[in-house]
């Protein structure tokens, strides 16, 4: 994975976290945030001792999410939709082999977030639909 560079590698990062805060601000409550933020950081210790990429094993292991404290739900769902497309081009290029199990891997962050609290269904399912649309790339076509 040497080919990708730090701002690659950035984006792939920022796809991934936004997907989980994207979904987890689909439908905000105080309390199911602590359980969302609980799935999230389960998800990825499981990623990085389980996961036979080394694409997903590597972001696994990355801290920060690419995003402010401040940053607004709008902001969050487009800079998403921008990482997802940018990574899934990215991976197709330089590592295709690795780009299902990108796609994989964020959706699965994204859904375990979606479980981790009751309510929020009809939000967190456009949410869902936004970021299968950004990871589709090339396999859309």
């Amino acid at each position: 994975m040497a080919s990708l560079t730090e701002q690659e590698w950035d984006q792939l990062r920022k796809g991934v976290t936004g997907a989980g805060l994207l979904v987890s601000l689909s439908d905000r409550s105080f309390f199911d945030s602590f359980k969302e933020a609980g799935a999230l950081a389960k998800h990825l210790v499981d990623a990085r001792q389980n996961n036979d990429s080394e694409v997903v094993r590597e972001l696994a292991e990355g801290s920060g999410t690419g995003f402010g404290l401040t940053a607004s739900p709008d902001a969050v769902e487009s800079e998403t939709v921008e990482a997802l497309r940018s990574s899934i081009a990215t991976l197709e290029a330089k590592a295709p082999d690795e780009a299902d199990a990108y796609r994989r891997f964020v959706l699965d962050v994204a859904q375990s977030v979606a479980s981790a609290a009751a309510g929020g269904d009809a939000s967190e399912s456009g949410a869902l639909d936004k970021i299968r649309s950004a990871l589709a790339g090339s396999a859309a076509a």
